[in-house]
């Protein structure tokens, strides 16, 4: 039943009731029963004609005269759910209620109170319905600020963090927004301590475990409701009731205004289930953050086509410089007279199985990643890069420019801002994509939430961080430009250094072209035909081979031999081959080769051909 109505205990400190000297006599574990109405009755059938909550106000001059009768009275009054019973003495009964009627009503937990004054029944009747009337347009009237409230703030397309504020001073009480791994993405403590209330949330977070979409746990205290739309789900909204004590409800005017009736205990009661208004402020406050969130990201998508369609033109010449400077600057991005730099980031593995956990990206039952993965992975890591960039404070055209990569066209004043601006931005994604995992995209507060420790992770989640770059992002950038027409040199060199660095384990912040070196090179020379030449003639021959003997496959083992610094035990313990079975691989490949595998030219021009193998064999 709604907390908007008075309990028992209530009831009886209104003065129509003290007025005529309340006494209880059973049922203490009853008083913080809520009252939805109350009742006069003189017939000992009336449970017939109740529907549960109502107090019941009887003179006694119609109950039955045996014991018997007193149990099953009471027996039916409690069975129908009644929050108590009053009854007036001088009638019926003289000094006292009979005992038998006691003891039954302390045996079903049912609160019998006698007045041993005489009292005008219609007295408390008035006044316990005006409590409940007013109560009730308290709660209405705090609906509507709520609805009002929440409004207002979706028409604004507030942040979450406001929206969590706006919560937590509606309800008095501490709010949280996590996402679906328990981390805290906003909070508002209500004045409470946020040490305390964030400690250990990981652990607590997944002990609360509502039955519903929208639920209170009573066991932790915690009222809880799904976040997100579309069918999407992307985090929980909590908010503790009570907070401390008994949370504040409206229209109590009279609970505490004296000490209560004798027999009654004047202290705080349980708090039972919240308001309905609370409900309502949670599912609302919810509701925004949902909406705020499709309308963010539908108007970045929006945003992000035209980039795309941009820097799409300006690597394949699809369209006129003029022109996409024209557009760019429409944008509010300004490409002429700037010094430009292509940046690219991307993942180091293009499997996205693992990497990351949301709703598109799911493992299916058999382990591997579900179909829109891949998509839902690039859309994210785009929507983290135009995160830093604003964090940065850089002025950028910025789009995924193929299955696996995010590309931006930095805008500056002077090749003098070039490093500094590339560090701000690299730093700026690591705080966004600290762990290089999938983000929830809903808020990007956690840092200013819950302090991340040196090693990158949470101190209240428990999530496990690295830098970006041993996490899984690579953050390339090509020579800076002082013309748009040059764009695609820079654009261009990024993204071959973003391929070359992928076999690169340094944990650089940003890979420039002198960080990848010969591999770096043979990328940019990848589709120089002179090249190609060169990798047919040096293992061509070896490769026409393993076309032939597929189980063999001997161009891993001239690799691992030629990686291991042609250390032949080593390069067999790296291969899983016994150091006979890789000799006799090794002179082989030196037959099929026609070359001394000894020879340290030799193997420095076959180093060499695979290095640029695996530069032209990358998409």
């Amino acid at each position: 039943m709604s907390a908007v109505f008075p309990t028992v205990r209530e009831v009886l400190a209104l003065d129509p009731v003290r007025r005529g000297a309340p006494r209880l006599v059973a049922g203490d574990a009853g008083l913080d029963r809520p009252v939805r109405w109350v009742h006069v009755a003189e017939v000992p059938d009336i449970a017939t004609l109740l529907g549960g909550g109502e107090l019941v106000l009887t003179t006694g001059i119609g109950l039955p005269a045996d014991d018997a009768g007193l149990r099953a009275f009471i027996g039916d009054l409690a069975d129908v759910g009644v929050s108590g019973l009053l009854v007036e003495l001088g009638r019926r009964y003289a000094s006292e209620v009979p005992r038998v009627m006691a003891a039954a009503a302390e045996r079903r937990g049912l609160p019998l109170v006698e007045l041993r004054r005489d009292t005008p029944f219609v007295r408390i009747t008035e006044a316990v319905h005006a409590l409940i009337v007013d109560a009730q347009l308290t709660e209405l009237r705090a609906t509507e600020e709520i609805h009002q409230r929440f409004t207002d703030l979706s028409v604004e397309g507030a942040g979450p963090a406001e929206v969590i504020r706006q919560a937590a001073e509606l309800s008095g009480c501490p709010v949280v927004l996590e996402n679906l791994s328990r981390q805290v993405l906003a909070y508002d403590p209500a004045g409470e301590s946020a040490e305390l209330l964030l400690d250990g949330w990981e652990q607590h977070s997944r002990r609360i475990r509502p039955a519903g979409r929208t639920a209170y746990d009573p066991d932790s205290g915690w009222l809880v409701t799904t976040v997100g739309a579309r069918g999407q789900d992307w985090g929980r909204l909590l908010l503790r009731w009570p907070a401390t004590g008994e949370l504040a409800r409206p229209g109590r005017a009279g609970a505490d205004a004296e000490p209560g009736p004798a027999g009654v205990d004047g202290g705080s009661a349980p708090a039972g289930d919240p308001p309905t208004r609370l409900t309502i402020l949670v599912e609302r406050a919810a509701s925004t953050l949902a909406l705020v969130r499709l309308i963010r990201r539908d108007a970045e998508g929006l945003e992000r086509q035209i980039h795309r369609t941009l820097l799409t033109a300006l690597l394949d010449h699809s369209r006129p410089v003029d022109e996409v400077a024209l557009r760019a600057r429409a944008l509010g991005v300004v490409l002429e007279r700037r010094h430009l730099v292509g940046v690219v980031v991307r993942y180091r593995t293009d499997d996205p199985a693992g990497e990351h956990a949301g709703d598109a990206g799911e493992p299916t039952a058999f382990g591997e990643p579900a179909p829109d993965a891949g998509p839902a992975r690039l859309r994210d890591l785009a929507e983290a890069v135009g995160q830093a960039l604003r964090e940065a404070k850089l002025t950028a055209l910025t789009s995924a420019v193929d299955d696996h990569a995010v590309g931006a066209l930095l805008a500056l004043p002077d090749a003098a801002a070039e490093e500094r601006a590339l560090t701000a931005f690299a730093a700026a994604l690591r705080r966004v994509r600290p762990d290089g995992r999938h983000p929830d995209p809903a808020s990007r507060q956690l840092d200013a939430v819950v302090p991340r420790q040196p090693d990158g992770g949470s101190s209240r989640s428990g999530g496990r961080g690295a830098p970006a770059g041993s996490a899984g992002l690579i953050v390339a950038a090509g020579s800076g430009v002082g013309s748009l027409r040059e764009a695609r040199r820079s654009l261009t060199e990024a993204r071959q250094i973003a391929e070359a660095a992928r076999r690169d384990r340094r944990d650089l912040p940003i890979f420039r072209l002198p960080h990848v070196g010969l591999a770096g090179l043979l990328h940019l020379l990848r589709d120089e035909p002179r090249l190609q030449t060169f990798v047919e003639r040096e293992l061509g021959a070896l490769l026409a081979y393993d076309a032939r003997h597929p189980r063999e496959q001997l161009l891993g083992t001239l690799r691992a031999y030629l990686e291991q610094g042609r250390n032949k035990s080593a390069a067999a313990a790296a291969a899983h081959l016994s150091r006979p079975a890789f000799y006799e691989r090794l002179a082989r490949i030196g037959r099929i080769l026609d070359v001394d595998l000894d020879s340290v030219d030799a193997c420095l021009s076959l180093h060499v051909a695979l290095l640029a193998l695996d530069a032209i064999r990358t998409p």
